[in-house]
């Protein structure tokens, strides 16, 4: 299958990349791919009070099956800083580059296949910050589901994850900013605004894609160092979470965790954040 052109630089990311997440005993299809690796930067640390998306209730832990109460990441008293884009394209982030000391991981949850009413509910008690990256086809079933989650007083958003869901580095540039444009105007008709960050599908993307939707309205793309699987983590690199890693989960059911629940695979993955000693941030407090 014929690539879409890309420069050095896009060629090297996506080489990163090829560490898929096949072969994980618990994976769930389709397979996700792990994103590129950057340096992270030092920043200062902030003391700030509790993040405005607020503390869960004192016994919300408990109901949801965690052992503790989720800690919160505070809004930085100044975004890390990250190195421009580059002219006509939009910012690949893969990791937010916090201080080495800042145990802080970020939840994003993609697609939008699974639309349990008991995850709204859940989601709301613990108050979890969460980046939702929606595919059109497969969500826009019910959007009217994931604009509860986002409207929970939680911080959550709705970003744009294409129209059809595409591999997009098979695309020429036209089909690739269709699907990004797309989306961008169905989200925007659903629910006012126009997103300003993207997540490509499979983190599979190249230099047609960044200039697609930075024509798009998109100013930074989103991808991963971390992948929440059934059970555990699989991680890009190394076998622990590191400070500033953005987590990507998936809207899926039992029929694609293997009997599992959303909300069973959701508090294993609380329960590993929790267990390695890292708080949550609000993914959008830091871009």
């Amino acid at each position: 299958m014929r690539y879409a052109r890309r420069s050095t630089a896009a060629t090297l990311a996506a080489g990163a990349l090829a560490l898929s997440l096949a072969g994980c005993g618990d994976s769930a299809d389709p397979v996700e791919r792990l994103g590129t690796r950057t340096p992270p930067a030092a920043q200062p640390t902030t003391t700030a009070p509790p993040s405005p998306s607020g503390v869960p209730g004192d016994e919300a832990y408990k109901k949801w099956g965690l052992k503790s109460p989720l800690e919160f990441a505070p809004k930085p008293a100044q975004k890390p800083a990250l190195a421009p884009a580059d002219p006509g394209k939009a910012k690949v982030v893969d990791r937010i580059p916090v201080p080495p000391a800042d145990k802080v991981v970020f939840l994003t949850f993609d697609d939008g296949a699974e639309k349990d009413p008991e995850f709204l509910k859940m989601a709301a008690d613990l108050k979890l910050p969460i980046s939702m990256f929606l595919t059109d086809n497969i969500a826009s079933s019910d959007y009217g589901h994931f604009e509860k989650l986002r409207d929970n007083g939680s911080g959550s958003t709705i970003n744009n994850h294409t129209l059809t869901h595409p591999n997009l580095r098979t695309l020429p540039f036209a089909a690739q900013k269709k699907e990004i444009c797309g989306q961008q105007e169905r989200l925007e008709k659903r629910f006012g605004t126009k997103p300003v960050r993207f997540r490509p599908p499979y983190g599979n993307y190249n230099d047609d894609t960044l200039r697609a939707a930075s024509e798009c309205g998109i100013s930074q793309v989103i991808l991963w160092r971390v992948s929440m699987q059934i059970n555990n983590f699989q991680y890009a690199e190394g076998s622990a979470l590191k400070p500033g890693d953005i987590i990507l989960a998936h809207f899926r059911g039992p029929s694609e965790l293997k009997g599992s629940t959303e909300i069973q695979m959701t508090t294993r993955m609380l329960q590993r954040i929790q267990d390695q000693g890292y708080r949550i941030g609000r993914l959008e407090d830091y871009l």
